[in-house]
């Protein structure tokens, strides 16, 4: 019966640790995610309605 508990029980630390692993995994590429997405914030804004899918006409009514 004890074997039974102790081979349990290390299942379920093995199972343990190797979810930590994969979720530290995330978070270091979630972390690249986010530092590439602040990069993207501190660019100048850029007026995408030059493009020829705008109609023009905006800026002759200002």
């Amino acid at each position: 019966m004890l074997a039974i508990t102790v081979v349990f029980f290390l299942v379920l630390l093995i199972l343990g640790i190797r979810k930590s692993y994969k979720l530290k995994k995330e978070n270091d590429r979630l972390n690249e995610l986010s530092t590439s997405f602040e990069d993207d914030e501190n660019k100048p804004y850029t007026d995408f309605t030059e493009g020829h899918l705008y109609d023009n006409s905006n800026k002759n009514n200002k």
